[in-house]
Parts: structure tokens; C-alpha cells; sequence
């Protein structure tokens, strides 16, 4: 199913992808713990908070891409739909993306829409692929999210509501932001890629 966006966010894309991509520095890849996950994330830690899945409500009224939950079963993954579809978690190092060091775009895992840059991309020594800033900020909505005794910014796909982690302010400059992210709410593409996608889904190729 081909998934068409509304002409602001096509907009927002071609600009983005036209302009002079923003850089966060990368650290050098890390191997996995051998100890185990909670000697890396102790329990009431910013950084372990990713590992929480949220209970805040999403108002799906302003998703502009719905299906049934029967649809998104059929569409996601066991995993994938735990995460994105329930407002799950993973764990720590063990996921897909939390050590890709490729260049290229990271798309939300429901409805295909371009989420964040590899370029923004950081490690933030958690074992959750990590980043600086949204590709565009309209893309992703945020929740104030109190479960487990906390106050966490849940962040969710603006288009479909897929539930894709937390946001939290010990980050990189220039923004001072980490948005902790879901790898199973996650599908990469390589730039290559990317550049060709943007160039199918700018107005001018309708």
C-alpha cells in the first residue's frame, strides 16, 4: 500500500533533503555489555527510562493514516506491533539499529513516513539508537508520559501514532535532545535510497 502525504509534509522532505544535512558527531562503535542489561541501565536513571514502555494516551484522531488493529497485525511483526501498536519497549543492545552506523534515513515502521537522519544519529552509550533532532519536527508528536513515577516525554509518528520511544534533555548541541527510539519502530533506508524516494514524493513528480 502506497502511502500519500499531504503537500506541507512533501514539502518539508524536498527541503530537507535539498539542503545541507545537519551533522552530530558519532562516537566510535561500541561492542555489546557482557554484563548484564541492568548493570547498564540502574532503575530511576534518565538514560533507563527507555527501557519503561509508556501508558500515555495518543490521541489518534490527529493520525492521518488509521487501519484496524486487525490490519496492523497482518502488517507488523509480533515485535513490531508490541512496540509501536502497545507502547512497548526492547531490550537494550539487543535490537536492530542501536550500533548501525550507516548513512541514510530512518522511516516510521506503520505508515512509511521519514522520521530521523542517520546524521543526527548518536551514541548515547544506552543500547536504543539515539538522536539529536526529528527530520521534521511536525513528524513527530510528543506525550507527557507519567507512568512508572516518572515524567518522560513519550514521542509517537504524527501521521499514524505508532508509538516510537521517549525524548530527553541530555543530548548533543545544538539541541540538547536525545530522542530514545524503539529500533522495531524503525525501518532503515540508505541514502542512495532516500535520495530517490524524495525525489518520487516531491509535488512535482504528481
Amino acid at each position: 500500500m502506497k502511502i500519500r502525504f499531504t503537500l506541507p509534509a512533501l514539502a518539508a522532505v524536498a527541503v530537507l533533503a535539498a539542503s545541507p544535512a545537519y551533522s552530530a558527531t558519532m562516537s566510535s562503535k561500541k561492542s555489546t555489555p557482557l554484563a548484564s542489561d541492568a548493570a547498564y541501565c540502574p532503575p530511576g536513571d534518565q538514560k533507563s527510562a527507555c527501557g519503561l514502555p509508556s501508558k500515555v494516551v495518543i490521541d489518534m484522531s490527529k493520525a492521518t493514516v488509521k487501519r484496524t488493529d486487525a490490519e496492523w497485525r497482518e502488517r507488523l511483526t509480533p515485535d513490531q506491533y508490541r512496540v509501536a501498536r502497545q507502547q512497548g519497549t526492547e531490550p537494550p543492545f539487543r535490537n536492530e539499529y542501536w550500533n548501525n552506523h550507516e548513512d541514510g534515513v530512518y522511516f516510521c515502521v506503520g505508515c512509511e513516513t521519514p522520521l530521523f537522519d542517520s546524521r543526527t544519529k548518536f551514541d548515547s552509550g544506552t543500547g536504543w539508537p539515539s538522536f539529536s533532532q526529528p527530520l521534521e519536527k511536525t513528524f513527530v508528536g510528543e506525550e507527557r508520559d507519567v507512568s512508572y513515577g516518572m515524567i518522560r516525554v513519550e514521542s509517537h509518528c504524527a501521521v499514524c501514532g505508532s508509538h516510537l520511544g521517549h525524548v530527553f534533555d541530555d543530548g548533543p548541541n545544538p539541541t540538547g535532545l536525545r530522542y530514545c527510539i524503539n529500533s522495531a519502530s524503525l525501518k532503515f533506508m540508505p541514502r542512495a535510497e532516500y535520495d530517490k524516494w524524495t525525489v518520487a514524493h516531491s509535488p512535482a513528480a504528481k
